[in-house]
């Protein structure tokens, strides 16, 4: 620990929580634009349609379905490869800078299909792909067979991971469109978007967006946001411009001297999130967000479960079936909790599915 760190002012979980939570936009709902909530979120992780919309319904206020769905359509937005090698929903403009930015990591995740490419040329494998989907969007399995014909000996899935890595490609839409979702087809976020993709780019303006979603938070945080390693030197550049904090282990965090940090205890209302929410899966350290007690709960194997936040916590699991949205608590709640989690609980369902007469009960959540 250096005499800066040693000496710096220490803040505890729940100032984490609710600094973190501010800067989500989960303190109290954000009037922003879809749009510009994907962007000050640096994106929203989109393995599976429609988390993305859910994020967005626990953060803005009159956000409707269809308003996401536009901006895809208008290719304002797209949903692309980036941060841990997982789909992200994210601005155009993004989709161009911050893809450049992780190249390294995609580098590495190649690296371990050594064996399956023996023999191919990546530069050539790069130039064949991009020509194939710039002239029409392709599925994976088009892609695939058409990699197979160059090199027959390949690794088939190895061929695929090597496609995602080399070139930028985006799930064109209907994809990703409410209510509309297609089957995924790729072309590449130049071709899709219309302009090419800057080199890429030093990565300290990106520290400052990220702690500006994330923060306070530490070099660690940001490299298992990112799924990046180094960035401490970015940090370090930055230092004379950020403040420094530490948490109740010692850890070094960083923040923007502007950035608001709540009290402690500061109210939180209920917030329903969906599988994989970026909340629960950028920083080093979650117990911000979820109490040591509750570690892995929220998982099985690969599969992310919904979540509950209460007073600003992991607090349960939820999951929408025909006729109810069915909340799984781990705790006892109060009187006054339960109500507000039944209330946060109708909202979101007259904003996602309205007119569909579901209501809420608490009972045991199915597991897929």
């Amino acid at each position: 620990m250096t005499k800066t760190t040693a000496t710096a002012p220490v803040l505890g979980t729940r100032a984490l929580n609710r600094a973190t939570l501010d800067r989500q936009l989960l303190l109290r709902r954000s009037p922003l634009s879809a749009t510009a909530a994907v962007e000050h979120l640096l994106g929203l992780q989109a393995q599976n349609v429609k988390p993305p919309y859910y994020a967005l319904a626990a953060r803005l206020d009159g956000f409707r379905p269809e308003e996401l769905s536009a901006a895809m359509e208008a290719r304002d937005v797209v949903r692309i490869v980036t941060m841990r090698s997982t789909i992200h929903t994210h601005t155009a403009e993004d989709a161009l800078t911050l893809r450049p930015l992780v190249q390294a990591a995609r580098d590495r995740e190649l690296g371990q299909f050594r064996k399956g490419l023996t023999g191919v040329d990546l530069d050539r494998l790069a130039v064949i792909s991009r020509e194939l989907v710039e002239a029409g969007p392709r599925t994976m399995k088009e892609l695939r067979e058409t990699l197979l014909v160059e090199w027959p000996d390949a690794d088939p899935f190895a061929l695929s991971v090597a496609a995602r890595c080399t070139l930028p490609l985006v799930q064109v839409t209907p994809r990703g469109l409410w209510g509309r979702s297609g089957q995924v087809a790729l072309t590449t976020a130049e071709h899709w978007l219309g302009r090419r993709a800057e080199p890429a780019p030093a990565p300290d303006a990106t520290v400052l967006r990220y702690l500006a979603a994330f923060g306070p938070a530490s070099v660690k945080d940001m490299q298992t946001w990112a799924g990046l390693t180094r960035l401490r030197e970015a940090f370090e550049r930055l230092r004379p411009e950020l403040l420094v904090f530490r948490d109740e282990n010692g850890v070094e965090l960083f923040d923007l001297p502007g950035a608001s940090r709540p009290e402690a205890d500061a109210p939180v209302p209920p917030r329903f999130l969906p599988e994989f929410d970026n909340l629960l899966l950028s920083h080093a350290d979650r117990s911000r967000v979820v109490p040591a007690d509750l570690k892995g709960r929220s998982w099985q194997g690969n599969q992310a479960y919904c979540t509950l936040l209460v007073d600003g916590f992991l607090a349960g699991l939820w999951r929408l079936e025909e006729s109810a949205l069915v909340v799984e608590l781990f705790g006892r709640l109060t009187k006054g909790q339960r109500a507000e989690v039944v209330a946060e609980g109708e909202r979101m369902l007259a904003v996602m599915h309205p007119g569909q007469g579901q209501a809420v009960r608490f009972g045991t959540v199915a597991r897929p």
